[in-house]
C-alpha cells in the first residue's frame, strides 16, 4: 500500500511538473521542435511513401497508428539517457562512458558514427538525383556531369556547416517553415487525384502483418531525429538542470505529433494518388516521391514545387545528421588518440574530418547506389540498436534511471526495436 501511495504521489508530481513545462513553453522550445522536425524530414520521408505504399492502403493505416508512439517513446528514452549524466555538458558518447566504462564508450561512439554516417551519404545521393531530375525534366536542359553537379551541391551544404552552428540553425529555421507549409498544401492539392479503389484491396492477415513488419525499418529511419537528441538534451540540461528530462518529454511529444500529422497525411496523399506500378517505377528510378510526381503529374505546381520540397527537406535534414556524424567521428578519433597517449590537435582534426566527409559523400553520390537499399542495409540496424534498445538496457542497469523501470512503454520500445532489426536481417537474407 505504501509503495502504491508513493507511486501515485510520483505520478501526481510528474503530471504537475509536465503542466508547468507546457505552460512555460518558450520561443527556444519552438526552435528545438522545428530543428528536430527538420532533422527527421529528409530523404527517409521522401522515400517512405514508395516503400510503405507498395504494400497497399490498409497496412499503411496500422503503420500510421504505431509510428507515433514508437517515435516519441524511443527518442524520449534516448534523451532521458543523455540527461541522466552527473556532468551537465556530457554528450551521448561521454554518458555511455560514464555509465558503462571506457570500452563501452568507445564501442558506442563507433556505432553512433556508423548509425548516422550512412544517412549523410544518402543525402549526397538524394540531393544530386533531385537536382539532376529537376534540370532535365522541369527546366528541359541536358543532364550535367554527375561528378561536377554532386561536388557543387555537397560543397554548398557543407559550407553552411563550416560557417558555424548558429548560422546553420538560422538556415534550418528559415527552411523548415516553408517546408511545413508547402508539404501540407501539397498533401491537400493531391486529394482530387486520390484513387479510392485502393481501399477495396484487403490483403490476407499474413501479407498484412508481413508488409508492416518489413516496412518498420523505413518507418524508423523516416521519423528518426536521434542525431540531434544528444545536443538537444545537453542544451536542456544547461538551461533546466534536473528538470531537463521533463522539459524534453514535452518538446519531444509535440515534435512527434507534428511529424505524424504532417508526414502521414503527405504519405497517404502520395500513395492514394499513385498506383502500385508507379510506386515501383519510382523505386527503380531511385527518385524521391516528389521528383517522381513532378515527372508524371500534369500540374505545373507539382512539377516545380515537388522537387523544391525534396530539395529543402534533404538540406534541412542533412545539417542535423552531419552534426551527429562529425560528433561521432571526432569522439571516435579523440578517444583512440588519448588511449594511445597522443596529443589531440583540434585544428588538424577538424580539417581531416572536413576532408573525409566531403570526399566520402562525393564518391557515393557519383556512384549513385540504391537509396532504399542503403537505408535498409546500413542505417537501420544500428539506429534501431542505439535509439530503441540501448536506452532500455540502461534503464535496468543505471541507478540514475531507476525511476523509469517496470513500465509497459519500455516493453513496447524493445519489441519495436527487435522487429526493426529482425526485418532488416530478413530482408538482407532473402
Amino acid at each position: 500500500m505504501q509503495r502504491d501511495s508513493i507511486n501515485a504521489q510520483d505520478v501526481a508530481v510528474s503530471a504537475h511538473d509536465e503542466q508547468t513545462s507546457v505552460k512555460g513553453w518558450t520561443r527556444q522550445d519552438t526552435t528545438w521542435m522545428l530543428s528536430l522536425f527538420g532533422t527527421a524530414v529528409g530523404a527517409g520521408i521522401l522515400f517512405l511513401p514508395i516503400n510503405a505504399g507498395m504494400g497497399g492502403f490498409w497496412p499503411l493505416v496500422l503503420m500510421a497508428i504505431i509510428i507515433g508512439p514508437m517515435t516519441y517513446l524511443a527518442h524520449r528514452g534516448l534523451s532521458r539517457f543523455v540527461c541522466s549524466s552527473k556532468n551537465p555538458g556530457s554528450d551521448i558518447t561521454q554518458v555511455v562512458e560514464e555509465h558503462f566504462g571506457v570500452s563501452a564508450g568507445k564501442a558506442i561512439t563507433v556505432l553512433y558514427f556508423f548509425a548516422i554516417f550512412p544517412i549523410v551519404l544518402i543525402y549526397g545521393v538524394g540531393i544530386t538525383n533531385t537536382v539532376d531530375s529537376f534540370i532535365v525534366n522541369q527546366l528541359g536542359f541536358a543532364s550535367p556531369p554527375r561528378i561536377l553537379l554532386s561536388a557543387v551541391l555537397i560543397i554548398g551544404m557543407m559550407s553552411v556547416m563550416v560557417a558555424g552552428e548558429k548560422f546553420m540553425l538560422k538556415v534550418t529555421q528559415f527552411l523548415v517553415y516553408p517546408l511545413v507549409a508547402i508539404l501540407a498544401f501539397m498533401s491537400f492539392y493531391l486529394m482530387p487525384d486520390w484513387k479510392m479503389d485502393a481501399l477495396q484491396v484487403v490483403p490476407s492477415t499474413g501479407e498484412f502483418l508481413g508488409t508492416v513488419w518489413l516496412t518498420i525499418p523505413v518507418l524508423v529511419f523516416a521519423f528518426n531525429h536521434s542525431p540531434a537528441i544528444s545536443q538537444f538534451s545537453v542544451s536542456l540540461k544547461r538551461e533546466h538542470g534536473n528538470n531537463a528530462s521533463k522539459k524534453a518529454d514535452v518538446i519531444l511529444r509535440n515534435t512527434s505529433m507534428m511529424l505524424v500529422g504532417f508526414v502521414m497525411l503527405f504519405v497517404f496523399s502520395c500513395v492514394l494518388s499513385l498506383s502500385p506500378a508507379q510506386l515501383a517505377e519510382a523505386k527503380d528510378q531511385n527518385l524521391a516521391i516528389l521528383s517522381y510526381l513532378a515527372n508524371v503529374h500534369s500540374s505545373g505546381f507539382v512539377s516545380y514545387f515537388g522537387p523544391i520540397i525534396a530539395f529543402i527537406a534533404i538540406i534541412s535534414s542533412f545539417f542535423g545528421h552531419y552534426l551527429g556524424a562529425t560528433e561521432g567521428l571526432k569522439g571516435m578519433i579523440t578517444k583512440q588518440l588519448r588511449s594511445s597517449n597522443k596529443e589531440v590537435s583540434d585544428a588538424k582534426l577538424n580539417k581531416f574530418i572536413l576532408g573525409f566527409m566531403f570526399f566520402s559523400i562525393w564518391i557515393v553520390a557519383v556512384i549513385n547506389p540504391s537509396i532504399l537499399g542503403m537505408i535498409e542495409a546500413l542505417g537501420g540496424p544500428i539506429i534501431a540498436a542505439i535509439l530503441y534498445l540501448m536506452p532500455m538496457y540502461a534503464v535496468y542497469k543505471v541507478p540514475a534511471l531507476k525511476a523509469y523501470r517496470g513500465r509497459i512503454s519500455n516493453v513496447f520500445v524493445v519489441i519495436a526495436g527487435l522487429l526493426a532489426m529482425t526485418a532488416i536481417l530478413f530482408g538482407l537474407m532473402s
